[in-house]
């Protein structure tokens, strides 16, 4: 699914596969050409940065993890789309969140893998073909159209507002889910054991329409490779919005387990759905009952809060429904001071809930999501990527001088205080009271659910990327016959934990 990559942030092209709809004939799409704000590095910038990143590995003592491997799945192309001047969604947040993880150097503690975008046949292993036809040919708009006709009617919710038809859509919606799958497929693979996929986690997309900012939803696609491995699938999401496109999804089977913390206010916050009683199918003989939680949330929770929450429901789901994997959405607008979230929850509170999962010690996809602050977005994700490769309390939370766009962080620290992100804190309209509820209820549900639900294996269907394999082990050996400056990396050691 991707090639090995050098942790570096040398630029690379990836051949264009074949991907869209092979019964049209469709011109390429010209893709506008996109400025972008932070400006782009030349080889000599690179390679003095790429020596950077290796000081910084080593005052950080940062070496791969004892025992388990992680991996990191990206497209650097995805970084050059652009959704529309005011719309919230700006891609380049993942610019500045590989400036956090390659500054601290904690690139060389992983597996980094440049994923491919994935094929057509693989996004209609849950959209439909019309959606997809239609997604893969709808020509850019410049304007919504909804700004100056609200009532204009727009196909599969595709040219509003909400989901401009921006320039490159299809290629940004399959590179996003192609860094998900090639997550999934690590994981199945046996080759990772935690797989990072900041690119996705656009969990909103239905079959057959755009939602939410969210064109294709690869944690759907990622959930179903890892079905195709594993008997049970725990989906976790901490964005500020209800996960209803993973929901919706997998909501008549008992192979996967969704539970969904996010603020709830039906009448004003999108959207509108995962009340506390929505827990799947009303049928008790629809397999799907029950294995829907939502954890409905309101205005200023704090760190400490959340993660009493999160720790007694996912503890308590994580005995009972005995996940075989987890796939953990980090939407990372559920952080105060977010564009469009409302929570008073610090980078250390959001982060502490990859923590407790790392610690149950089950193979987990770790996918992005929302946030639309994206200084926020990268401290976040930056941070809990340090927490999957063991080296929480060897960063130094202050960002390292050479951090490349280190002026867009404002504060230079990982950790700013409420006062500093916000001045004074959202008022807290959770009570304590409400909390211990909501836990009551889930638990509740959760007596309802067959113990450890059983799969009867008979033939797995096969996987698009079966032969995968050996072609990347021939890229693999390609790549390293190119590149002297890789092998001289792997003789350095650098990133190899030392005897003492």
């Amino acid at each position: 699914m991707g090639t090995v990559a050098a942790p570096a942030i040398f630029q690379y092209r990836p051949p264009k596969p074949n991907y869209l709809p092979h019964n049209m004939e469709v011109d390429q799409p010209i893709v506008e050409e996109y400025i972008h704000p932070l400006g782009k590095p030349d080889d000599r910038e690179n390679a003095m940065y790429f020596n950077k990143m290796k000081r910084a590995a080593q005052e950080y003592n940062i070496v791969r993890p004892k025992g388990y491997t992680v991996s990191f799945h990206a497209n650097p192309e995805m970084e050059k789309h652009h959704f529309g001047q005011t719309h919230p969604m700006k891609p380049w947040r993942l610019t500045l969140t590989k400036s956090l993880v390659t500054a601290y150097g904690m690139s060389f503690a992983m597996d980094n893998y440049i994923a491919r975008a994935a094929t057509y046949e693989e996004l209609s292993s849950f959209h439909s073909q019309d959606y997809l036809d239609y997604l893969g040919t709808a020509p850019a708009e410049d304007t919504p159209r909804d700004i100056d006709n609200p009532d204009k009617e727009v196909k599969f919710n595709l040219g509003g507002s909400d989901c401009p038809l921006f320039h490159g859509l299809y290629d940004y919606c399959s590179m996003s889910a192609g860094g998900s799958l090639d997550a999934a497929r690590k994981i199945c693979n046996k080759q990772s054991d935690i797989a990072i996929a900041w690119g996705g986690g656009l969990h909103h997309a239905k079959k057959s329409e755009a939602s939410g900012f969210c064109y294709i939803n690869d944690i759907v696609i990622a959930i179903l490779q890892l079905l195709r491995c594993y008997p049970r699938v725990l989906y976790i999401d901490i964005d500020v919005h209800h996960g209803d496109g993973v929901e919706e999804a997998f909501f008549s089977t008992d192979r996967v387990m969704t539970v969904s913390f996010h603020k709830y206010q039906p009448e004003y916050f999108f959207p509108g759905t995962g009340g506390l009683e929505d827990n799947g199918p009303k049928s008790e003989h629809n397999p799907g009952a029950h294995h829907a939680i939502n954890v409905p949330l309101q205005d200023g929770i704090t760190d400490e809060q959340y993660e009493w929450l999160f720790q007694n429901i996912v503890g308590k789901i994580n005995e009972h429904f005995r996940p075989s994997v987890i796939a953990l959405q980090c939407g990372a607008d559920s952080l105060a001071g977010d564009r469009l979230g409302r929570f008073n929850l610090q980078v250390q509170g959001h982060a502490a809930c990859v923590e407790f999962c790392k610690k149950l010690g089950i193979p987990m996809v770790i996918f992005g999501g929302g946030g639309y602050t994206p200084r926020n977005v990268a401290r976040a994700w930056a941070s809990e990527t340090a927490i999957a490769i063991d080296a929480k309390d060897k960063i130094d939370p202050t960002i390292p001088l050479h951090a490349p766009f280190r002026e867009h962080f404002i504060h230079d620290t990982l950790f700013p205080t409420l006062e500093q992100i916000l001045g004074e804190p959202r008022a807290n309209r959770n009570t304590q009271k409400r909390l211990q509820e909501i836990v009551q209820h889930v638990h509740d549900q959760l007596r309802f659910v067959s113990f450890a639900p059983s799969v009867q294996y008979s033939v797995i269907p096969p996987d698009l990327g079966g032969i995968r394999d050996d072609v990347e082990d021939r890229l693999k050996e390609e790549n390293e016959e190119k590149d002297e400056n890789l092998r001289k990396e792997r003789e350095e050691g650098v990133g190899v934990p030392m005897e003492m």
